[in-house]
């Protein structure tokens, strides 16, 4: 008898999780060989797996996150008001600007968010042309902080002026408040970089009507606007509160319109403005994101995320175990579909405090509740599916408010574990717009993006230090 015996290999499959290399003899006699797309945990650092290795098991931090967990699901984040950033936020006094992402000088700023800042100064009246701005940030005349700093988030450059109106949202439960700035609606516009005498008329309107008329409608209503409630609809209606809010948008809008259907040409003014901008729920739901990731910060021991944030040039992340220390990369390129006449080329890379909304299991993470943005940001159905699948695999649970129809009314993924990041070599996906390099020219596509790898190993590494 010469050859192998068949009937040994008759029907089996083999599962290869060594090298490609060893399957060869079993493929050598025609027996089907399965070889995973495997990669050790950590990426193979041995020094970032010893450290996993003793905190994957650890009591404290499983104790410890599922506080954390426990506390930002617990958070109840209401619309109490508007006003202007100096009066909500103590740290935007004197020439003071925050910005999106983590820390970053004038000098290393990227297009967008450099047209942004000049644009501000404009605003504030600090220089009365682009050139002396420029001179006055080149001398350091102008102090600049990350939005996170005051509590506050902003998409894109997220560039916020003392004199501009910031919604202002607390917890019920611990009145602890979070800010954004109001959202300008589509085209030339400030966080793109755009700082034209238009746009600084919007932004002037906006500090001057919007703002002050917002306020007085939210006065009027009988309780704030519960947030969570109208994210929670707004994910049955086909919104992932990133990329999509028109649900959203349209929900508040239905609490608002009585009030200022009844204040007049400002509160016509406003309601038409919410009719016309879809996103403008966007930056409230980065607020309450922000709010929701802050009831887990500074907690002992904790592996959770409690903030991502890009500047155009790094990615930061922050983690609750080691409270407001930032671990940064280089910001990543975001893969998607562009506006005709652009590719990447021209794009920025990965920029805004947006991706806040997928630190609390929104965006991203929540793509399996609608499908419609898959012609904005690219992919199909299936991906946006499998993405929230997928992050899952990466948290410690899950928002049982935040419901997805698709998955069978599964809460949205919940609590990014970094420790989980490393051991399933996934990193958490953002969709996203995509920002010109060029300052001013705006939003040329949109896609999905990757929080950088490193930005994990490093937190990793700190704790396990600490």
């Amino acid at each position: 008898m010469t050859g192998p015996p068949r009937i040994l290999t008759e029907n089996l499959r083999v599962v290869n999780v060594g090298l490609s290399s060893f399957a060869d003899p079993l493929l050598a006699i025609e027996t089907p060989v399965m070889t995973p797309a495997w990669r050790p945990a950590a990426g193979g650092n041995e020094v970032v797996g010893m450290a996993l290795a003793r905190l994957l098991g650890d009591a404290e931090v499983d104790t410890a996150n599922r506080e954390a967990l426990l506390r930002l699901l617990a958070s109840e984040p209401r619309l109490i008001g508007v006003a202007p950033a100096q009066e909500a936020m103590p740290m935007l006094q004197g020439r003071a600007l925050l910005h999106a992402g983590p820390p970053i000088e004038w000098t290393r700023m990227c297009g967008p968010m450099k047209g942004a800042v000049l644009g501000a100064v404009l605003l504030e009246g600090w220089a009365q042309d682009i050139g002396t701005a420029e001179e006055l940030l080149d001398a350091g005349g102008v102090s600049l902080r990350p939005a996170h700093d005051a509590g506050a988030v902003g998409p894109m450059a997220g560039v916020v002026s003392p004199s501009m109106p910031v919604v202002i949202v607390e917890d019920a439960r611990t009145h602890r408040r979070a800010y954004s700035t109001l959202n300008e609606g589509l085209g030339k516009v400030l966080r793109f970089g755009a700082n034209d005498a238009a746009v600084l008329a919007r932004l002037r309107w906006m500090s001057d009507h919007l703002g002050p008329t917002l306020s007085a409608a939210l006065e009027r209503l009988d309780e704030p606007p519960n947030l969570k409630n109208i994210t929670a609809q707004a994910l049955q209606m086909g919104d992932e509160c990133h990329n999509r809010n028109v649900a959203a948008t349209s929900l508040l809008t239905r609490l608002l319109a009585p009030k200022l259907a009844g204040m007049g040409p400002d509160g016509v003014e406003a309601l038409e403005f919410l009719r016309d901008n879809n996103h403008f729920f966007l930056n409230v739901s980065m607020a309450a994101c922000k709010l929701m990731a802050g009831a887990a910060e500074r907690i002992p021991r904790s592996t959770v995320v409690t903030a991502m944030a890009r500047n155009g040039v790094d990615f930061g992340l922050r983690m609750s175990g080691t409270g407001d220390e930032w671990f940064v990369a280089p910001a990543s390129k975001v893969a998607g579909l562009y506006f005709a006449a652009y590719s990447e080329v021209d794009a920025n890379p990965d920029l805004g405090d947006s991706s806040i909304t997928e630190t609390v299991g929104l965006g991203g993470f929540a793509m399996a509740a609608a499908p419609a943005i898959v012609g904005f940001v690219g992919g199909t159905v299936a991906d946006a599916t499998r993405h929230s699948r997928e992050m899952r695999r990466i948290t410690v649970g899950e928002n049982p408010e935040y419901r997805l129809p698709a998955l069978d009314f599964a809460g949205t993924a919940t609590g990014i574990d970094v420790r989980l990041v490393l051991d399933a070599n996934l990193v958490p996906v953002i969709n996203t717009g995509i920002a010109h390099r060029v300052p001013g020219i705006g939003q040329i596509g949109a896609g999905v993006a990757r929080a950088p790898m490193s930005c994990f190993k490093a937190a990793m590494l700190r704790l396990a230090a600490g």
